[in-house]
């Protein structure tokens, strides 16, 4: 099977569990879309299977785990680096699905033995699982979506003098475009939206725990490091290629999030 990373989202048919495969979303005007959340598991092998429960499909490129999900994929592995401390209580506080019905993938999540915390208040549209190493990841509800689940966020916790530039820097960096969501500020990216909430203090940086950095697409990789280096962005390492052929790089945001930016190779089972 061979999937190129230009497609538009394609879904398989949905099994019981809402088996999904699909690629990340077309590239906006400055040729970025969402890429994907890079986990550094202690136990790889719980991790996709909860993944697996959840309707992923599992890909091993170079020979390490890689879940798919619409609009998403999850690294599952970092070399032989060890992640130490959940998304609670740095920059990025979680990530986020949405699903087409709550209460009916939370039973078939169940029956395929992931654990699932109830939403805020009990609320019935909303629920969350938390990966054994401390992932928190926001499920939500849209019965108006023809597919059982697809990447819907990733959420920033900032002090709130930071979130204005954080919106701004986001937008102008990957061409997402500022709005608001229940009152408060997201920025909308192809495959996703990141959403920034009030943090009482600065939270610790993502580099070395679990989740270690968030990821984008670029369509065209020398341009768009063209692109933020004359907007004063500075890499964190030099461009290189990845052991599966891809076109890599790291930046940090300037609240404290790692993110890659990557030209993915045509992705092969």
């Amino acid at each position: 099977m061979r999937i190129t990373i230009f497609a538009a989202l394609v879904l398989a048919p949905a099994l019981a569990a809402g088996t999904a495969v699909a690629q990340p979303a077309p590239f906006n005007d400055v040729g970025v879309t969402m890429g994907h959340w890079h986990i550094v598991s202690k136990d790889a092998e719980a991790n996709k299977k909860l993944f697996l429960g959840m309707g992923g499909k599992v890909f091993m490129p170079g020979g390490q785990p890689l879940m798919m999900f619409p609009g998403v994929y999850i690294n599952l592995t970092l070399g032989n680096e060890k992640g130490d401390g959940g998304t609670q209580g740095s920059v990025v506080n979680h990530v986020g699905f949405i699903v087409d019905n709550v209460q009916e993938r939370v039973a078939q999540w169940k029956a395929a033995g992931v654990p699932v915390l109830p939403g805020n208040n009990n609320r019935l549209d909303q629920a969350y699982v938390v990966t054994p190493d401390g992932v928190r990841i926001e499920i939500l509800e849209d019965k108006t979506q023809s597919m059982p689940i697809r990447h819907e966020h990733v959420h920033l916790f900032l002090p709130e003098a930071d979130i204005a530039p954080a919106v701004a820097w986001y937008a102008k960096t990957f061409g997402g475009k500022a709005g608001t969501r229940n009152n408060a500020p997201v920025v909308d990216v192809p495959g996703g939206q990141m959403r920034f909430a009030k943090a009482d203090s600065r939270q610790a940086p993502t580099r070395g725990r679990v989740l270690d950095h968030i990821g984008f697409d670029v369509k065209d990789h020398a341009a768009f490091v063209r692109k933020i280096e004359a907007e004063g962005i500075k890499l964190d390492e030099p461009v290189r290629k990845s052991p599966t052929g891809s076109t890599i790089t790291y930046i940090t945001d300037p609240w404290g999030t790692r993110i890659e930016i990557i030209e993915r190779a045509p992705l092969t089972q």
